[in-house]
């Protein structure tokens, strides 16, 4: 068995855009699409939660779109 170096992963970065705007009808950020839930927890997420929040927000749609 082969034994691969350490190599240092890089972090799941924020999908934040800075348009920190909260919709109401949707609760969902109109910059990013993620819930307050979303965001205040992505600090304390591992990777596998990061992914499976980066992996929702295409499907998700503000009212107005």
């Amino acid at each position: 068995m082969t034994h691969l170096p350490d190599v240092p992963r890089r972090p799941i970065v924020s999908p934040c855009i800075a348009v920190c705007v909260i919709d109401p009808q949707s609760g969902l950020c109109r910059g990013c699409k993620r819930t307050l839930d979303e965001i205040s927890r992505w600090v304390v997420m591992n990777d596998e939660q990061r992914l499976a929040v980066l992996d929702a927000l295409p499907g998700r749609k503000l009212p107005d779109q």
